[in-house]
C-alpha cells in the first residue's frame, strides 16, 4: 500500500486542567483494496437502454403515512444515521461554543445534548459535523483560522457519552476535513487532499475502527479524491473511488461488506470516462448513483438524472436534477429532488411525490436517512405563516 504523507500525529492530546483528553488510536499498514486491484469494465450504454421513470410509470397517491413529527428552535441540522438516534449539530447560545452536538431519539422526540464543547482548546475551533449509530458517537471538530481538523469518536448510550472519546485522525489545511459514517460499532472515514493545497497528488484511504480497539484500518485506496462522500446501507458500505488510472478518469462506484471490514467486493459499477457521480448508495441490492451534469460522452450514464440498477441489471431513470442520496427499502426508492422527494416503487412501477414540509421550499426539505431503511426522517427549516420569517425546525418520519 502507498501511506498517505498525512499529518498524523499520534499523540496523547491533553487539554487544560478540568477538561477533556482524547486518546489517539494508531493505524495498522497494510490496505485492503489497493489502486492496483482488478476492476470492472467502464458501463456506457445507450442513452434509450434505461427506463424513464417519469413516463413509463405510472403515478399514484401517496401510500406513505406521516408517523411522527416535532418541531425544534432554529439551528438544528440532522445528518443521515440508521439507527433510532438521529445526529444533530445544534446552534450555541453564544458565539462559544459556536455549535455543539446533539442526538435527536426517533423514539421519545427528545433533543439531548452530546458535546457542549470542542476538545480543541483554540478558541477558533468548532464542533463541525457529526454522526452517530445506537452505540457510537462520532464528530469532526475544525480550527476556523488555521483549517486543522480532527475526528474523534466515543462509545454512546441513552443519549450520552458512554466514556471517553479518542482521536481518530488529524489532518490540517492539505486535507479536507474527513467525510465519515457510524454504523453499528464502527466509523468509517475518508482522508483526501484539498484541491486547493500543496498535497493535491496525495492519494486518498478509506479507514475502519471498531469501538474499542486501539488501532484503525486502512480498507481503500484511490489515486485521487473519491468522487463522493461514502455511505452505509445495510451491511454494505458504498465509495467512489479513482480506477483504472492507468488508463484515464474513471470513478467505480463499489460496494464493499461491513460485515468482514471491507473485504468483500460485492458490487461495482465503473463510470464511463471522465463522468463524476455525484451522490451514491445502495438499496438492497441496487445502485442508487447521481450524476449532476450532462457530459458530453458517456452514453446513458452521462447524463444528468439519478440511476437506479446495476451494471449486469440495467437501470431506471429519474429525469431530475439531483440533491441528496437516495435511500429505501426492497423495491421501494426514495429519491429528492429540489422541492420534493419521488417515492418510487419498482416492483409496481408506480411513483408518487412527498411535498416538503408546509412553508419549507425556500430553505429546503432534506433527508435524514442514507440508503437501507425502514423509516424515513425529514427535516426542514419552516417559515412562520405570518410573518414570513423562519421560525422552527419541523422533523418527519415516514414508515416505508
Amino acid at each position: 500500500m502507498r501511506l498517505p504523507r498525512l499529518t498524523r500525529r499520534t499523540f496523547l492530546k491533553t487539554a487544560a486542567a478540568g477538561t477533556a483528553a482524547a486518546a489517539a488510536v494508531g493505524v495498522l499498514s497494510g490496505c485492503t483494496h489497493g489502486d492496483d486491484e482488478e476492476t470492472s469494465d467502464p458501463v456506457v450504454v445507450d442513452e434509450d437502454s434505461a427506463e424513464n421513470i417519469l413516463d413509463t410509470f405510472e403515478s399514484v397517491d401517496l401510500a406513505l403515512v406521516e408517523e411522527a413529527a416535532w418541531s425544534f428552535p432554529l439551528g438544528n441540522v440532522l445528518h443521515p444515521a440508521e439507527g433510532t438516534w438521529i445526529p444533530v449539530t445544534t446552534a450555541g447560545s453564544s458565539a462559544t461554543p459556536m455549535v455543539k452536538a446533539s442526538a435527536l431519539s426517533l423514539a421519545s422526540g427528545q433533543l439531548v445534548e452530546v458535546v457542549s464543547d470542542p476538545i480543541g482548546q483554540a478558541a477558533t475551533t468548532v464542533i463541525y459535523d457529526v454522526r452517530c449509530s445506537d452505540y457510537v458517537f462520532a464528530w469532526v471538530e475544525l480550527d476556523l483560522q488555521s483549517r486543522a481538523w480532527s475526528l474523534y469518536g466515543a462509545s454512546f448510550a441513552g443519549g450520552a457519552l458512554d466514556g471517553d472519546p479518542v482521536t481518530l485522525w488529524e489532518g490540517d489545511a492539505d486535507f479536507d476535513p474527513a467525510p465519515f459514517a457510524v454504523s453499528g460499532r464502527s466509523v468509517i472515514w475518508q482522508v483526501q487532499p484539498s484541491t486547493s493545497g500543496s498535497r493535491t497528488t496525495e492519494h486518498s484511504f478509506c479507514y475502519l475502527w471498531h469501538l474499542g480497539d486501539s488501532e484503525a484500518k486502512a480498507v481503500v485506496e484511490s489515486p485521487g479524491r473519491f468522487a463522493t462522500a461514502l455511505s452505509v446501507s445495510g451491511d454494505a458500505v458504498v465509495l467512489t473511488p479513482r480506477v483504472r488510472a492507468d488508463e484515464g478518469v474513471f470513478y467505480g462506484v463499489t460496494a464493499y461488506s461491513l460485515s468482514d471490514d471491507l473485504e468483500t467486493r460485492l458490487d461495482q459499477l465503473v463510470m464511463p470516462q471522465n463522468v463524476r457521480p455525484f451522490r451514491a448508495t445502495r438499496v438492497g441490492e441496487r445502485f442508487l448513483v447521481s450524476v449532476e451534469a450532462s457530459y458530453s460522452t458517456g452514453g446513458l450514464l452521462g447524463q444528468m438524472g439519478t440511476y437506479v440498477g446495476t451494471a449486469d441489471g440495467g437501470f431506471f431513470r429519474l429525469n431530475r436534477e439531483p440533491s441528496e442520496v437516495g435511500c429505501g427499502s426492497g423495491d421501494t426508492v426514495i429519491i429528492k429532488s429540489l422541492a420534493s422527494y419521488f417515492v418510487i416503487n419498482l416492483a409496481k412501477r408506480q411513483y408518487a411525490v412527498l411535498g416538503s414540509a408546509d412553508r419549507s421550499v425556500d430553505y429546503g426539505d432534506y433527508p435524514a436517512r442514507v440508503g437501507e431503511c425502514d423509516l424515513f426522517v425529514t427535516y426542514a427549516t419552516v417559515k412562520d405563516a405570518d410573518t414570513g420569517y423562519p421560525a422552527t425546525v419541523s422533523v418527519r418520519t415516514f414508515r416505508l
